[in-house]
């Protein structure tokens, strides 16, 4: 009887623990490990190239129309994180040839007084992004350590905005609201431990750069048994927004540098809008107002919004898709009633929230002042199937709240 060889290798039988027979031939187990290790290497290889990020992807002018359905005005900063965000799509479907120029991300910073839309903006944008999408709030941070959320919290909210599949939150995309909140405590660098300021925007320096982070897959604090799942952030845009309280008053002296003394004809003619100086702000300001000069550097593109105008505010009751005006309208048609509002009564409420300083919350405070009483007694009167909104109904019913011992500022 002929010896049993390995068809491959050919090795004997009796030198190997299992050899496997077909119609003409032999294999050894041997040879079978090895042509494993082979088409794994070959499967991962073609599962990467069909598993590369493709993405249907979104050029700014459409991207900035979308924005456009939902938040009215703040052309320039729609404008800006429409580009980054089109941007950060082409950098993660560049492919890797042997090319010396790496497009770098470019993440921002959004500056604009309270109730002008930062976070709205960004919560817009999430409707119609395909990568994962998270806002983060900056003033639970503090340095590791101490009391609070660890910087590595806001990935964990990342991760499970994509279902704690890793390598779709690689590519994702985190809105860090309330910047302004960790700023520094005073000018000088801090010889005492500054936890919940400067602290934490170093802890963001290498987060926003681009590292490899062990984060809880369930947030909370790090401890030697817990199960860490690695995150690289190189490819995570993260755009930061925040009111930053008090900045005009560094913008205005970095452009007035002669507060004293006669006005030059050169300094006549620098025409400013005082009334909104966001539109001039740059980096120095940032680092006045208390950011750390390495954070800044790392947040390249500063944009800003503007403050909220009559005509704005009044756009924003009755334009958007999520109109406010609309949503009531809505809700009495749930209840098969008929809800109309006045110009008159519109223009007051906008002229109340512009007084009182509140933003484009404040309409939804005002008009839940209005509203209350019609919405507690419609639906159970089955008589009145119309209710018409007028200055005289608005005023009677806003003096009566608590909006009238509202002190304006």
């Amino acid at each position: 009887m002929a010896e049993v060889t390995c068809s491959f290798c050919g090795r004997n039988k009796k030198d190997v623990d299992l050899m496997i027979s077909g119609i003409h031939a032999h294999i050894c187990n041997h040879c079978i490990t090895q042509a494993n290790q082979i088409l794994s290497e070959e499967l991962k290889t073609k599962n990467a190239e069909e598993s590369a990020p493709r993405f249907n992807v979104i050029k700014p002018i459409e991207l900035k129309k979308h924005l456009d359905q939902y938040v009215v005005g703040q052309d320039e900063a729609k404008k800006v994180i429409s580009v980054a965000v089109y941007n950060h799509y082409k950098r993660l479907t560049q492919q890797k040839i042997d090319d010396d120029i790496v497009i770098e991300k470019s993440n921002i910073i959004m500056v604009g007084e309270t109730g002008t839309g930062k976070t709205y903006i960004a919560r817009t944008l999430a409707k119609i992004l395909q990568v994962p999408f998270c806002i983060a709030d900056a003033t639970v941070l503090t340095e590791a350590g101490y009391v609070g959320e660890d910087v590595e919290s806001i990935l964990t909210r990342l991760l499970q905005a994509a279902d704690y599949d890793v390598e779709s939150a690689e590519r994702g995309i985190i809105y860090i609201d309330e910047i302004d909140k960790i700023a520094r405590k005073s000018d000088n660098p801090s010889i005492t431990r500054d936890v919940s300021g400067e602290g934490v925007q170093q802890a963001l320096l290498k987060l926003l750069e681009g590292t490899n982070v062990n984060v809880p897959p369930q947030g909370g604090r790090k401890h030697p048994d817990q199960k860490m799942i690695s995150v690289n952030t190189e490819n995570i845009l993260f755009i930061c927004g925040g009111a930053f309280d008090g900045i005009q008053r560094h913008i205005a002296s970095r452009l007035n540098t002669q507060p004293l003394g006669f006005i030059s004809a050169q300094d006549d003619k620098d025409d400013y809008d005082r009334e909104n100086l966001h539109q001039y702000i740059n980096a120095q300001d940032l680092k006045n107002f208390g950011l750390i000069p390495e954070l800044i550097g790392r947040l390249p593109i500063v944009t800003f919004l503007n403050p909220l105008t009559t005509e704005i505010l009044k756009d924003i009751l009755t334009t958007p898709k999520n109109a406010l005006t609309k949503q009531y309208v809505k809700l009495f048609e749930m209840e098969e009633k008929e809800l109309t509002f006045e110009p008159s009564a519109l223009d007051y409420i906008v002229e109340r929230a512009l007084e009182y300083k509140l933003g484009a919350r404040g309409l939804r405070s005002i008009c839940e002042a209005i509203m209350t009483d019609a919405m507690f007694e419609m639906p159970s009167d089955a008589k009145n199937i119309r209710l018409d909104i007028d200055l005289e109904y608005a005023k009677e019913k806003l003096e009566k709240s608590k909006f009238k011992k509202l002190k304006v500022a």
